[in-house]
């Protein structure tokens, strides 16, 4: 079974000499934007394994002149498959760690043994334990260090360091924040090894990893800039599309100390190494007519054409052969003969990708409608991985299907229990145990139950502690009930609302489970049981938390495992966003109108789900509400659409479809 699916979700093909160019003269034009080496590859997997077969290497030349390998390993998660890789190659290829000698680049400050977030933990799990090292030859701030003696202690790492004449080779990753390390923001080329507070971004994000706000570490450990610099090679990791906007500032924007990972533009031999996901913001993959010759499909053209209405700031039916030329897009004069061909095209392609009827619209021409008019009315599931994102990513959409009376059944993935503030279980729970007062006064185990609860929530429960059975299961039904009453305010049938609550999730933990079969065989009877024409998935894979991740790869998985029935034949996919991010309009391929009226109901409906508002735990890095996010969106979709010359709405919900045989998106 194919858990990783969406990882091959690409929005359009990309042409591999766009990223691996046949010859240097190509590899020049098409790297002219970039001041930092940049190697791009077509996954993550791909990216790990030449990383690691480049730190082996210099393990073998190292030993194979006599002299201890000096390497600085960062924690975190995209070194990890690195890691693998090296353990499987010591495994099987003799790769030898005899000589080898490890620092730490970063680590939280102060260090408890028992951190799971470690990074000493992590590098010692993923690698070190794994292979033949010396204990003794890790290097990493350890519980020794406190208030006391921690610039002692960065001192003498500094000066073992240089007393080794510097690393050998550096890995790291970039933070949300252009953060080399935990070199924030402000962080200066001459930095040394020091206790470093991380700014407001850098805790915001890693929130994501601890049950609660005091858990999340204030400072670190860290490597300076200088320290990095003065290696004599590095490497710079980043994978996802997540990372895309801060990498393209890094490799094409200018040296800034607000942005410390684009010092590496200085390094003599630095190099950043990264997927197709994490780059498509370069110029080379977002503007390949910038840098030479293109591969025009209907996608590039129309992000093209896109692209030329925002540089010359006119909608799309007057733009002239003047802004083609003089903007670097002359191609598609030659391919189209004038502009105004062109236009029309896009003008028309844009134009098809909007309905008001996303079940399709009974008894019309659907030629050129996104959905097919029949079968009508259709069956239809809405995977919604949190019990909100359903109405918070197209609520619109889906208060549209339930009014032109498809069959929606909403699924609910996981329960979303560790996203319920313990106040909210607290007033709950406060009004449980006085109504049992009123109604069943002589129910002694259930008053009993409610104060011990409440003694836990209110008295007992210290920061980082997992909550009991009987409060998850009490956050859960919070949830529940939310989504009941957003679903009833919508009109979906009582008998049509699904929770699976799969397993990876209900650990009672900020960390998961990974996905396993077990996940996968609750959606499959569902999905059969209902055998949809229509299926909504959470496209969201920027989600900073990794759940709509795991939900899409579950779905997926559980679709794919369907191929060969007789329904999936008649069955679309389309991707939804919103939470998290929304589709770039090049890629959208279904455009949902939404009314001002709509869009109030939108936001009613999102309102229901009350846990989720200000005291939610994970709101994550925008402070914004989850309504107010949404509506934002999806008004600057429909703007973006009356900019290019189409219809002004007062909102826009998008979709992209998802194409099951080329298990990839169109």
């Amino acid at each position: 079974m194919k858990y990783d699916l969406s990882s091959k979700i690409t929005l359009e093909y990309t042409p591999e000499r766009y990223y691996r160019s046949a010859d240097m003269i190509e590899g020049l034009r098409q790297k002219r934007f970039e001041k930092l080496r940049t190697n791009i590859y077509k996954d993550a997997e791909e990216g790990s394994l030449y990383t690691a077969k480049k730190i082996a290497a210099l393990i073998r030349h190292k030993e194979s002149v006599g002299e201890p390998c000096f390497l600085g390993l960062s924690g975190g998660s995209s070194p990890l498959r690195v890691y693998e890789e090296l353990v499987r190659m010591h495994l099987e290829e003799e790769l030898s760690f005899a000589e080898v000698v490890i620092f730490n680049v970063s680590e939280f400050f102060p260090f408890f043994d028992g951190d799971r977030h470690s990074n000493a933990k992590l590098i010692r799990s993923h690698l070190i334990d794994k292979v033949n090292l010396s204990y003794k030859n890790f290097i990493t701030p350890d519980s020794k260090i406190d208030r006391s003696n921690v610039n002692e202690f960065c001192r003498n790492y500094e000066d073992l360091i240089n007393s080794n004449d510097g690393l050998d080779f550096v890995l790291v990753s970039i933070g949300i924040v252009g953060n080399l390390a935990y070199n924030e923001p402000g962080s200066q080329v001459s930095t040394l090894t020091r206790l470093m507070l991380l700014d407001n971004e850098s805790q915001r994000d890693l929130r994501r990893f601890y049950g609660s706000v005091s858990e999340v570490p204030n400072s670190a450990i860290t490597m300076g800039i200088s320290t990095i610099q003065n290696a004599k090679e590095v490497v710079l990791l980043a994978w996802g599309e997540h990372k895309a906007s801060i990498l393209k500032e890094v490799i094409q924007g200018k040296v800034d100390d607000m942005i410390p990972a684009s010092f590496l533009q200085l390094h003599k031999n630095a190099e950043a190494v990264i997927d197709l996901n994490a780059a498509q913001q370069l110029t080379r993959i977002s503007q390949p007519w910038l840098v030479g010759p293109c591969e025009w499909t209907n996608k590039l053209i129309r992000r093209a054409i896109i692209w030329l209405c925002f540089e010359t700031d006119k909608p799309i039916l007057k733009l002239t052969n003047k802004d083609y030329n003089q903007h670097g897009l002359d191609e598609l004069l030659a391919l189209y003969g004038s502009a105004y061909n062109v236009n029309i095209k896009i003008f028309n392609d844009l134009q098809h990708t909007i309905t008001g009827w996303p079940g399709g619209k009974p008894n019309a021409d659907d030629n050129n409608r996104p959905e097919r008019a029949k079968p009508y009315p259709k069956r239809i599931i809405v995977f919604s991985p949190h019990p909100d994102d359903d109405v918070i990513s197209m609520g619109g959409t889906l208060q549209r299907l339930v009014d032109q009376n498809h069959d929606v059944h909403v699924v609910y993935q996981t329960s979303g229990n560790i996203a319920v503030a313990d106040d909210e279980v607290v007033r709950y729970v406060s009004l449980m145990l006085n109504s049992v007062s009123r109604f069943d006064a002589h129910n002694i185990e259930l008053v009993t139950k409610y104060k011990i609860n409440l003694r836990f929530l209110n008295e007992e429960k210290q920061p980082g502690d997992i909550d009991t059975a009987d409060v998850l299961f009490l956050k859960g039904q919070i949830r529940r009930e939310e989504a009941r009453a957003a679903c009833r305010f919508i009109g979906v049938k009582a008998t049509n609302i699904h929770f699976l609550d799969l397993p990876f999730y209900e650990t009672g933990k900020v960390q998961k489970e990974k996905l396993s079969d077990a996940d996968i065989y609750k959606i499959i009877p569902l999905i059969n049981s209902i055998e949809p024409h229509q299926i909504y998935l959470a496209g969201d894979l920027a989600d900073p938390h990794g759940t709509h991740k795991v939900c899409l790869d579950a779905a997926l998985a559980a679709i794919h495992e369907q191929k060969g029935k007789a329904w999936m034949k008649d069955c679309r996919i389309w991707m939804y966003r919103g939470a998290w991010a929304e589709w770039e309009i090049d890629h959208i391929e279904m455009a949902v109108p939404i009314s001002p009226e709509e869009l109030r109901r939108k936001r009613n409906a999102i309102l229901k789900h009350q846990s989720q508002m200000e005291s939610a735990p994970f709101l994550g890095n925008d402070e914004r509400l989850f309504w107010q996010r949404a509506e934002e969106r999806n008004q600057t979709t429909a703007n973006l659409y009356n900019s290019l010359g189409l219809a002004s709405y007062e909102a826009i919900e998008a979709f992209v479809e998802y194409n099951i045989n080329l298990a990839n998106s169109k």
